[in-house]
């Protein structure tokens, strides 16, 4: 498996190369104009990545996430949700790797076999980055008019969230 694992790039490369050969296609100037968009592309994406960095870094400098968790824990009394889990979700529409380190966080304390170590595992795989794709990929492309992709993508998160902790309770 080993060795699959490192002939199947290049062999992928060569069958290309071959099929534009077979096409007569000029490979190399393809690849040199591919590049060149890309780079445009990364070029037109950075204003958006570094805005979204820095409102990441201002959202948790500003302890409004504690605040957040605090105002919310006292309606999760009656259901089965660790108060730990409530800031990889309040935080997971934003910015996927902040929850990342938080579900990290829930490993080391609680070990990735626990219930929250299971629910931070589930809540990942059932939510996604919304806010941060919308400015990224909107911002990318000069779209203004988010409102409806926005509450679209934040609604699909709550019930991602919800979907979490039914799942994790269910099944573990």
């Amino acid at each position: 498996m080993e060795i699959i694992s490192k002939v199947i790039l290049p062999l992928f490369i060569i069958v290309i190369v071959f099929y534009g050969v077979k096409k007569k296609i000029n490979v190399y100037d393809a690849f040199l104009e591919g590049a060149k968009e890309g780079l445009v592309t990364t070029f037109n994406i950075f204003p958006a990545v570094i805005a979204m960095i820095f409102a990441i870094n201002i959202f948790l400098d500003s302890n409004f996430l504690s605040f957040l968790v605090k105002l919310i824990s006292p309606m999760l009394g009656n259901i089965t949700v660790p108060l730990e889990i409530i800031p990889m979700a309040l935080l997971r529409p934003v910015s996927g790797t902040a929850s990342l380190a938080i579900m990290n966080d829930i490993f080391k304390s609680f070990g990735p076999d626990s219930f929250i170590g299971r629910l931070a595992s589930v809540l990942q795989g059932c939510t996604d980055t919304t806010i941060y794709v919308i400015a990224l990929y909107f911002g990318t492309v000069k779209i203004t008019k988010i409102k409806h992709a926005l509450w679209g993508g934040l609604f699909a998160d709550l019930i991602g969230i919800i979907a979490a902790i039914i799942i994790t309770n269910l099944f573990f």
